[in-house]
């Protein structure tokens, strides 16, 4: 059934490319299928059950190198994030049209399938071709539909993310030629090792680059807030909604149990760049009037605060971080989704240029007003469950931390508030007054991911139940794992 989640997508988008016509209506109907075959997935996961549906083939025996995939709790709510965002994405671009639309499409079924297909993985080698698979049809929808300046933003994003990308690959080259004759780049292999407490300190290097740019984390962010403004919105909700979430799954599943010994040196320094990283894009998210680029510094604060909860090696600060990620990447869509809607109807996401969308557009300001609310972890809403758990996490090794990270919330309703001012209250103008509500197309897409924000705010048991085993164990494994080292 993985095997089916990871690459249905592509031969649908194969399919579609070929048939050259009703592109959109195609990838559509291909991404709700996924979305249902997930859920079928879902239904049938036993939470306590650890690692399932695991598949583990010979893929080039000679080189130690396998198709080998499966979930756990983690792995499962982010394949179910993947594949219900994407067709609200999809279908949240079809009031904009897009040349080339059947290329357009495909990138985006194959930016899927390599999504999950990394969420998946449990060979290094195969979550590593996986990973670069994602990076191709992304930097091709930033490139092609993109702004004015697409070729250069979206060069510098190139770079950043294949300078981390090759430092994974040393890193895990090594770890694979580290491991018992013949070598494997089995992720069990690779939690094994033992390693000395200099080489785990590279290793660890090596990779919380690799992830830490994808995330991305202070100081590694300065290609985000370009890429994210200047993308195409489809493009902006898979990396915002998404792909950050690569880097963050990849510290969880692939850096922290494989370095554990290292964590006590340089755990409290990923953590002082990341709350530094807080404070720092929450302070130029004030300065911002672009609406599309506040909400890219917003995004960078919130994911401080998930990276730092999660190197606070705690139950709540992991397991916040899990449900944090689902949390951000439903509200992050459905802000770029009003940016986009903002733009379709006033031409402009400067906020100085807007005003008083209130009183003709009330349908409107209102789910703005409760995705905002959401963002900033209102209680009742899905925001509040993960930071609230994330700051308890932080709060268990370090009351300044926590305080500092703290400070999220505070400034992300002082910067999100003083937006919603700017663009739905006060007097209209001539870009405002003619603005239209939300047609049944938009609410098709803003509807169900408000269910999930009110879903996960008002009920998260079932949320929490599925990946609390896959945490304990995760976390059992690199405190295991660190008393040998050392021992």
């Amino acid at each position: 059934m993985l095997s089916f989640l990871i690459f249905f997508p592509l031969i649908s988008a194969l399919a579609m490319l070929l048939a050259r016509s009703h592109a959109k209506q195609v990838a559509f109907i291909a991404a709700l299928l996924e979305f249902v075959a997930t859920i079928w997935v879902l239904g049938n996961f036993r939470a306590s059950g650890g690692l399932q549906l695991e598949e583990n083939y010979w893929w080039v025996n000679t080189l130690g190198i396998s198709y080998h995939v499966g979930v756990d709790g983690i792995s499962l709510l982010l394949v179910l994030l993947t594949n219900f965002l994407v067709p609200l994405i999809i279908l949240s671009s079809f009031g904009q049209s897009y040349k080339k639309p059947g290329l357009f499409y495909f990138l985006i079924l194959v930016m899927q399938m390599a999504l999950v297909g990394v969420f998946v993985a449990r060979d290094g080698f195969l979550f590593y071709v996986f990973w670069e698979l994602a990076l191709i049809p992304i930097y091709l929808i930033c490139l092609v539909w993109g702004g004015k300046n697409s070729a250069r933003i979206t060069l510098r994003f190139f770079i950043y993310t294949l300078f981390g990308s090759l430092l994974m690959l040393v890193a895990l080259i090594w770890l694979y030629l580290q491991t018992p004759a013949p070598h494997s780049f089995d992720l069990k292999e690779l939690y094994g090792l033992h390693l000395t407490m200099a080489q785990q300190s590279w290793i660890f290097w090596a990779l919380f680059l690799a992830f830490a740019i994808k995330m991305p984390v202070f100081p590694f962010h300065s290609w985000q807030p370009d890429t994210y403004t200047d993308a195409p919105t489809p493009g902006t909700m898979l990396l915002s909604g998404i792909m950050l979430k690569m880097g963050i799954y990849g510290v969880i599943r692939w850096l922290l149990p494989i370095v554990p010994g290292a964590l006590p040196a340089w755990g409290p320094v990923a953590i002082a760049l990341s709350v530094i990283g807080i404070v720092y894009a929450s302070l130029i998210a004030f300065a911002q009037k672009d609406f599309k680029r506040l909400l890219a510094y917003s995004s960078i604060a919130h994911v401080g605060l998930i990276s730092a909860g999660i190197f606070s090696l705690t139950i709540q600060g992991i397991q916040g971080g899990v449900i944090q990620m689902i949390s951000h990447g439903v509200n992050v869509v459905a802000l770029f989704f009003i940016a986009e809607i903002l733009f379709r109807r006033a031409q402009t996401n400067n906020m100085d240029n807007l005003g008083g969308i209130r009183t003709v557009a009330p349908a409107f300001a209102t789910l703005f007003m409760i995705f905002l609310l959401a963002s900033i972890a209102l209680p009742l809403t899905n925001g509040f469950i993960g930071e609230f758990l994330l700051l308890n996490g932080l709060f268990q090794i370090s009351h300044v931390w926590a305080a500092i990270g703290g400070l999220t919330i505070i400034f992300g309703a002082v910067y999100m508030l003083r937006a919603y001012q700017k663009i739905a209250l006060g007097e209209g103008n001539p870009r405002t007054l003619t603005f239209r509500d939300l047609s049944f197309s938009e609410k098709t897409v803003l509807i169900p991911l408000l269910l999930v924000v009110f879903w996960i705010g008002i009920y998260p048991k079932p949320l929490l139940d599925l990946v609390e085993p896959s945490v304990i164990t995760l976390r059992d494994t690199i405190l295991g794992v660190s008393s040998m080292v050392s021992r």
